[in-house]
């Protein structure tokens, strides 16, 4: 996957997690989805946000029918890991130690859990 051009805004977020959910949809089943109803309003701001999604390489365009088909690109955990990335590039120039011993530090982690960072850390 290309590395996108910049950090996903709210809208777009919320548009790739209905497609996580419920892919793949069409522009008017994602105006739905989204905002209860499809008018001209709600299908064009879809249309807004697909269009961005797709320039940031981050959401799929099926051609192959004459209703075109999305598809998000990126996992839920990829997301997490551009989004994360953006920020501590912002606040730590660039270092995920302090999010990742904050994270450890402030919530309780069950053995699962743990073992998943290990095998991680050890990769």
């Amino acid at each position: 996957m290309a590395q996108p051009k910049s950090v996903v805004t709210e809208a777009e977020l919320e548009l790739l997690k209905v497609l996580w959910l419920h892919e793949p949809l069409a522009s008017r089943d994602l105006a739905e989805q989204l905002y209860g109803e499809v008018n001209r309003s709600s299908v064009g701001t879809v249309q807004k946000l697909i269009s961005r999604l797709e320039e940031k390489g981050l959401l799929t365009r099926d051609r192959s029918s004459p209703v075109h088909q999305f598809r998000a690109a990126v996992t839920r955990e990829e997301i997490a890991g551009m989004q994360l990335e953006e920020f501590a590039s912002k606040l730590s120039g660039g270092s995920l130690s302090p999010f990742v011993a904050h994270l450890v530090r402030a919530k309780r982690l069950s053995k699962k859990e743990k073992e998943q960072i290990r095998r991680l850390l050890d990769e």
